[in-house]
Formats: structure tokens, C-alpha cells, sequence
């Protein structure tokens, strides 16, 4: 198998490789289109702010490559944190548009009028409840808890690509999933065996277009 981690500058990319070694699944992290398109699997990750992540992918000359495994070579593709925002149409933090991939967007979390504020970031440990497209979450507890931190979370416009939900306040799309496509807003890196397993599932072919 040909794994590659993308390097647009934006994401955390010690832990996450060291994490899939630990699968017996070494990754190539990689800026590099050609290396892309010769992947089986592709992961995205993501910190920071969307327009800066898609500027980046837009310089480095890598959205055709994305779009070719994601679109037409349905390999499966994994967007972690901010990565998972990339998937869709775009974002309230910025003016540049997503990939598109998947039918929706991001938007900041609110406040909903009952009791104290939200903080933002939503930061620290929280759970994840899969739905019935929920198979990237892998062999896990009822309710896994994995570690979050972000401002935004994606919105779907198509119910049917929601594969996990968590509530901060009011319940929001923390997992998605398209055939080949899926996005995690926690980072799997940073959590322990609960990130392992959504790794382990996500190499093990479950979530194959």
C-alpha cells in the first residue's frame, strides 16, 4: 500500500505519520503532486485557518492531483481537523472556495441563546456518536471520545454524509463520509487508542468508494 500524508504547511505532521508506523503502515509526508498521484490512500490533514490552507494547495500545484484521486480514482481519501473543512464548499472564516467534494460548509460555532457562552475553541476531550454511516469509527465503545480543537465545524447539506456527531453546546457533524471520501473533525493523533482504531479502519479498506 502507498500512503502519503499531504504537506500543504498546515498540519501536524510529526504525529500523525508516527501514528501510522505504529499500524505497520509507514506514510510519505509529501508536498509533492507526482508522489500523490502514485497513492492508494491519501490523508489531509489540517490547522489553522481555511484560506490559508487552500492557498497553499493552490500554490503548491496539488488541487488537480486531489481532485483526480479523489474524483475519479476514488481512492479513499481522509481529511483530519481543518482538512475535513477543505472537503466542502468553503468556510465562514474565509472568501476561497473548498474542494467541493462533499456537499456542504463550515461555520463558526454559536452561541445558543441558553445558559453561559460557548468558548471557542471547542478544545479538549469529547464524544463522538457514529450514525449508521458511521463504519470509519471503527471497533470502538458505544460513544469513543477523541480530542478537538477548533472554532468552525462543517456543516452538511446532506444528511446521509454525516458519520458522527458531538455536542458542544448544540450537537454538530464531527465525522462525515461519501463513499471514498471522509473527514474527522478530532485529531486521531492526539488521541490515544481512540484515534488509532479510526486509523486502523481507515487503511483497513472498510471505508473503500
Amino acid at each position: 500500500m502507498s500512503l502519503v500524508v499531504v504537506n500543504a504547511g498546515v498540519g501536524n505532521l510529526g504525529a500523525i505519520p508516527n501514528m501510522l508506523k505504529r499500524l505497520g503502515a509507514p506514510a510519505r509526508v509529501t508536498a509533492d503532486a507526482d508522489e500523490i498521484a502514485a497513492a492508494d490512500r491519501v490523508i489531509l490533514p489540517g490547522v489553522g485557518a481555511f484560506d490559508a490552507a487552500m492557498r497553499s494547495l493552490d500554490e503548491l500545484g496539488l488541487i488537480p492531483v486531489l481532485n483526480r484521486k479523489a474524483l475519479e480514482e476514488r481512492v479513499p481519501i481522509l481529511g483530519v481537523c481543518l482538512g475535513m473543512q477543505l472537503l466542502g464548499a468553503g468556510s465562514e472564516e474565509g472568501a476561497l472556495a473548498g474542494l467541493g467534494w462533499l456537499r456542504g460548509h463550515a461555520i463558526r460555532f454559536r452561541s445558543n441563546g441558553v445558559g453561559p457562552p460557548l468558548r471557542i475553541p471547542h478544545m479538549g476531550w469529547n464524544y463522538v456518536h457514529r450514525t449508521d454511516n458511521g463504519a470509519l469509527l471503527g471497533d470502538l465503545d458505544a460513544t469513543p471520545r477523541f480530542y478537538f480543537a477548533h472554532s468552525y465545524h462543517f456543516v452538511c447539506d446532506d444528511g446521509a454524509d454525516v458519520a458522527g456527531v458531538t455536542r458542544y453546546g448544540y450537537p454538530f457533524v464531527s465525522a462525515v463520509r461519501r463513499g471514498n471520501i471522509s473527514g474527522i473533525q478530532f485529531h486521531p493523533e492526539k488521541s490515544h487508542r481512540f484515534g488509532l482504531e479510526v486509523f486502523r479502519t481507515f487503511l483497513s479498506g472498510v471505508v473503500d468508494g
